[in-house]
């Protein structure tokens, strides 16, 4: 079966463009306008709310990232195997959240959510597998235009406008599911994968038959031994525990610059400056990171220490509760994200323990940016019911710590 390629001038702009559209307004609403919706519906429960949302989207996103995937790979439409799910997902999404916005009561706000959660991982588990139409030769590139630009605009980039609808999150819900749904359009047709109409199963439906019996040498088959797949689990598992360190904080960015900072009038402001520095080393991050880690041939060193970058952008927040504070957890928590970003798919990549299988594993690595989101504020939400705000930030460093340590002892890549 003849692989697919692209030419890197449509790949990389999709690329950039495909992430950021689905990233960025789920980014926003998570994090901004699902809390606020929370507690104008019901403030006194909206920590425990906020965790129950984030568990409930944790399931149903691992699930379905992992149907969107076996569907998408099994496939045959004259528009490819990836952008009929991309662009359905997209405008499930855009419904899901405009009808997000017309809920009163918990229980019909929870079932919209989980819609789009489920439609998200419809964009997200084919659209990680574009990278594998990169030519050889160009697979870092597209990684790095993937990760270092369209997850650094997602993540950062639009949260700078979103606060602006702080006091119209319903708007807002419609406004960036559209976008959600536009953008993701965009990028598919940029792409404009070919037919595989006529591609062939490689294998008998008998052997497929087997191939897909459940078994515990199946289960094996798919995910190998840690002595073979040591490295790619030690990046899954760093990419886990950096996640958490990121989200514990960002998940609950709204509540702790009113309730803990007091920011009060200057909320919106202070998450727009934090956004805006975010967003600017993200860039930077994304243009420079790649060609210096080529030249240099370093790869390990700087994406382990992007998380000891997240840990000390908690503390500096923790100790110093003022603009300085913030200022400073925006640099590190900047320069942080933008290595992270540019250069852990790249990372990833070298370490895959079946090049055969690279989309699969991209699918499982990247399913590692749903599941930090859900997992971070049920964590975070437990330590603050527990022990209050300031106890999310011991949180955000221990796991950052973490995660940086588990990328710094891969043996396979070098520096």
């Amino acid at each position: 079966m003849k692989k697919v390629t692209i030419n890197l001038k449509r790949l990389l702009p999709a690329l950039v463009i495909g992430p950021a559209s689905w990233l960025g307004p789920y980014v926003v609403m998570n994090s901004l306008f699902l809390p606020a919706l929370i507690q104008k519906i019901d403030a006194p429960n909206k920590v425990q709310l906020v965790a129950l949302f984030s568990t409930m989207g944790m399931i149903f996103a691992a699930i379905s990232n992992m149907i969107a995937g076996a569907l998408s790979d099994r496939t045959h439409s004259r528009f490819g195997k990836r952008a009929p799910w991309i662009v359905g997902g997209g405008f499930c999404f855009m419904l899901a959240m405009i009808g997000a916005s017309l809920c009163y009561n918990i229980p019909a706000l929870l079932i919209a959510w989980m819609i789009g959660q489920v439609a998200l991982n419809f964009i997200v588990a084919p659209m990680v597998a574009w990278i594998d139409f990169a030519p050889e030769g160009g697979r870092a590139t597209a990684s790095s235009a993937y990760g270092g630009l369209g997850m650094a605009l997602g993540n950062n980039g639009f949260n700078v406008i979103g606060a602006m609808f702080l006091s119209q999150f319903r708007l807002g819900f419609v406004i960036f599911g559209i976008f959600a749904f536009i953008g993701t359009l965009i990028a598919v047709l940029i792409i404009h994968e070919p037919s595989n109409l006529n591609e062939k199963n490689p294998e008998p439906a008998k052997k497929q038959k087997e191939k897909y019996h459940l078994s515990w040498h199946y289960i094996t088959s798919i995910f190998p031994r840690w002595s073979i797949g040591r490295d790619y689990y030690l990046a899954l598992i760093g990419k886990l525990f950096q996640g958490v360190g990121n989200f514990a904080i960002t998940g609950y960015i709204l509540y702790i610059m009113t309730d803990f900072l007091h920011r009060g009038s200057q909320t919106q402001s202070s998450i727009q400056l934090i956004n805006g520095i975010m967003l600017a080393f993200g860039i930077l991050m994304g243009f420079v990171a790649g060609p210096i880690a080529d030249k240099l041939k370093i790869l390990k060193f700087p994406v382990g220490f992007s998380t000891i970058f997240l840990a000390i952008a908690a503390l500096a927040l923790f100790f110093m509760r003022n603009t300085t504070g913030i200022i400073i957890y925006a640099l590190f928590a900047g320069l942080g994200m933008g290595l992270w970003n540019a250069l852990d798919n790249l990372l990833n990549l070298e370490v895959i323990p079946d090049k055969n299988r690279v989309a699969f594993f991209l699918g499982v690595y990247n399913l590692g940016n749903t599941i930090t989101q859900a997992i971070a504020p049920v964590i975070a939400g437990t330590v603050i019911s527990i022990w209050g705000y300031s106890a999310v930030f011991g949180v955000s460093f221990i796991f950052a710590l973490v995660g940086g340590i588990c990328m710094l002892t891969i043996k396979s890549v070098k520096y």
